[in-house]
C-alpha cells in the first residue's frame, strides 16, 4: 500500500497545505492586481479571496506548530512571518487604487 498524504484531509494537519495555500493567494493577489504590468496596477475587490486563502493559511501552519521549543517550532514561525507579510500585500493591494 502507498502512504497515505494528510494535504486533501482537513481534519489531519498539514504544513504542505499551508505552504501550497500562501503561495497560490500570493500569485493570485499580484495576478488581481495586475503585476505584470506595473503600469495597469489597479484596485481589485475580489482581493478578499487571497486575503481568506492566506488567513485559512495561517491557521494550517499554526496547527503545526509544536507547543515546546525546537527548530520545527522555529520553522514554523518563520513560515507564519512570511505569511502576514503576504496577509499584508494582500490587503494593501485591496486598498491601492
Amino acid at each position: 500500500m502507498l502512504p497515505r498524504s494528510y494535504i486533501f484531509n482537513l481534519r489531519h494537519r498539514s504544513l504542505l497545505r499551508g505552504i501550497v495555500l500562501c503561495l497560490a493567494a500570493f500569485a493570485v493577489s499580484l495576478r488581481l492586481g495586475g503585476f505584470p504590468d506595473i503600469t495597469a496596477l489597479h484596485l481589485s475587490h475580489w482581493q478578499v479571496v487571497p486575503v481568506l486563502m492566506v488567513s485559512w493559511s495561517m491557521v494550517e501552519t499554526m496547527r503545526c506548530a509544536d507547543r515546546t521549543w525546537n527548530l520545527h517550532y522555529a520553522g514554523v514561525l518563520i513560515l507564519l512571518y512570511s505569511e502576514v507579510m503576504i496577509l499584508g500585500m494582500a490587503v494593501f493591494l485591496f486598498f491601492y487604487p
